[in-house]
């Protein structure tokens, strides 16, 4: 099974990699969207293999009782530890129950599994993440109306990203010198969602919008549109989270202010080398704990990074994560990164 192992077999919702060698990991991810989690998936599947481990991952399309019912063929396909991307935070205990019973090590990949047994916890630090959004928008623009768009409801790390966003925001609002017009979160991240409600956002304040701080580059993509329709794209401040090809794009045309990078091939290889020590038996080394409503979970949380226009080559590019020539190709000589 030689030449099976170097290559992924996919079949419908599912995807398998690896070959014969244990142990068994199943890592089941929430939507396969977008770009992020294709790299995450690639570099976790790269890891696991090198370290001896089969993987066998499926995609839920944004559906809980998919998910759950994927998770429980991992189970009784023989895995050993599951690693989840939960679609929604506060559905995925039924997850991990199942999982436990089975006596089956479950890391919770990137967003927090809520009331539940979770062994381990990887991801960024959402705290962080809102913190750098909403600081480097108001240091550029420290008075104005301003946008807020969140997240999915159901994703409790959008509900972290926000509040911490509101920490930074609140001494400017209680001077005055920063109203918020419009602030909700938008189900599943949908960019097309996240238009709309710009589009409603700058009716109320009639374009009078100093700040939008969009919770990931695909809801900036959304309030772009809706501020290009305005005549405001450029003009208004707007950041991002996930350094999205389209959003660097964007920034190096100057209609975006920022995004958080986060370097999702560290964590999803620090991932895969934690699940196979779990399932190894071995002690994962964690400093700090975040608790789930249930238990003290422990925790791994990796740092992002702010990325603008002055630093694409250093941070984005720079890892891999994007190419010069994918930022440059459709952007006049004036706007392309040397």
């Amino acid at each position: 099974m030689a030449a099976a192992a170097a290559a992924a077999l996919t079949l419908p919702g599912w995807i398998f990699a690896g070959g014969d060698a244990r142990p068994k990991i199943g890592f089941a991810i929430e939507a396969m969207k977008g770009e992020r989690w294709q790299t995450d998936l690639e570099a976790f599947q790269a890891r696991a293999k090198a370290m001896g481990a089969d993987v066998v991952s499926a995609d839920a399309g944004g559906d809980d009782d998919k998910q759950f019912a994927q998770v429980k063929e991992m189970i009784k396909g023989g895995i050993n530890v599951l690693v989840l991307l939960p679609h929604d935070s506060a559905k995925a205990g039924r997850i991990v129950d199942a999982a436990k019973a089975a006596k089956v090590k479950v890391i919770s990949y990137d967003r927090l599994a809520l009331n539940s047994d979770v062994d381990l916890y990887v991801s960024f630090d959402r705290n962080q993440i809102g913190a750098m959004q909403a600081q480097y928008l108001v240091e550029r623009a420290p008075k104005g109306n301003y946008v807020l768009i969140g997240g999915s409801p159901g994703d409790e790390g959008a509900r972290v990203i926000h509040d911490s966003q509101m920490k930074v925001l609140k001494p400017y609002v209680d001077r005055g010198d920063v109203k918020i017009v419009a602030d909700g979160y938008i189900q599943d991240w949908v960019a097309s969602d996240a238009y709309l409600f710009m589009l409603k956002a700058l009716d109320a304040a009639n374009g009078n919008v100093a700040g939008v701080i969009a919770a990931n580059d695909a809801l900036a993509g959304g309030a772009i549109q809706a501020l290009r329709e305005h005549g405001l794209a450029g003009k208004t401040l707007v950041s991002g989270q996930d350094a999205d090809l389209a959003s660097v794009i964007c920034i190096a045309q100057g209609v975006q202010s920022m995004t958080v990078y986060k370097p999702v091939t560290q964590e999803a290889e620090r991932t895969a080398a934690e699940a196979v020590r779990l399932a190894r038996g071995e002690k994962i080394e964690t400093t700090r704990t975040i608790n789930n409503k249930k238990i003290d979970v422990p925790t791994i949380l990796l740092q992002p990074v702010v990325v603008a226009r002055g630093n694409i080559k250093e941070t984005v590019v720079k890892d891999g994560f994007q190419t010069l020539v994918s930022i440059n190709r459709d952007l006049p000589e004036g706007e392309r990164i040397h």
